[in-house]
């Protein structure tokens, strides 16, 4: 009997003896209720405000959601944010509890929580910082980005890649914006600057959280519980 013809391998892909076959990716975990995540939310310190804007766009997307279903006409937006606020306010905690949140109302699908800022966007040398912002955002994708001091992306001098950078991510969170949620965050007078150098940037992010300072007693409630 004549032997079965061999099938050509692949230029570099020579199998190795004995290898085991690729693992796959674990299953992910079912998402959590949205009624536990809001009630976390209320729990923390503080942060009424933005627990009330949390709450409203949570309700938003719930009927967004139901009126999809339902085969009625939806609001085309874009999920993206800013949060404005000082250093300390809160805005790491509410942008990774909202990757959770998102992922609960079927907004993202993996809900994982990636947060950047300028020195992991931008490179030293031409042609590399659209490469460094390609591959944040592929991490990203199906999740949260949140890119802290993103109005450091459009300042430098003549021979900086930061406004590469700016572009960059211009670019790649339209093309993800059905997949990904993009949330810039930073000092609330640079941040509005920094939607003011763009026409475009109103509709891209429809919504600007503000996080307040904490007060005094709630200052001393934060340490009390540390």
């Amino acid at each position: 009997m004549a032997p079965s013809p061999s099938v050509p391998q692949a230029a570099g892909a020579q199998p190795t003896p004995g290898a085991a076959p690729a693992a796959e990716a674990a299953p992910l975990p079912p998402p959590e209720k949205l009624e536990d995540l809001l009630a976390e939310l209320d729990r923390l310190i503080g942060l009424q405000v933005v627990k009330d804007e949390v709450h409203r766009l949570s309700a938003l997307l719930r009927v967004q959601t139901l009126r999809e279903e339902r085969g009625l006409p939806v609001v085309d937006t874009t999920n993206h944010l800013i949060f404005s606020g000082n250093p300390g306010t809160g805005k790491t905690t509410v942008a990774r509890l909202l990757a959770r949140i998102y992922r609960s109302l079927g907004v993202v699908a993996t809900g994982q929580y990636l947060e950047v800022d300028r020195s992991e966007l931008v490179a030293g040398f031409v042609g590399q910082t659209a490469t460094k912002v390609a591959e944040v955002f592929a991490r990203a994708d199906g999740g949260v980005l949140l890119i802290d001091e993103a109005y450091s992306l459009t300042r430098g001098g003549e021979r900086d890649f930061g406004r590469e950078a700016f572009d960059a991510v211009v670019k790649e969170m339209e093309d993800r914006r059905e997949t990904m949620v993009v949330i810039l965050a930073g000092y609330p007078r640079e941040m509005a600057e920094l939607v003011a150098t763009n026409p475009g940037f109103e509709s891209r992010f429809p919504k600007t959280i503000r996080f307040p300072d904490y007060s005094d007693p709630e200052l001393v409630e934060i340490l009390k519980v540390q």
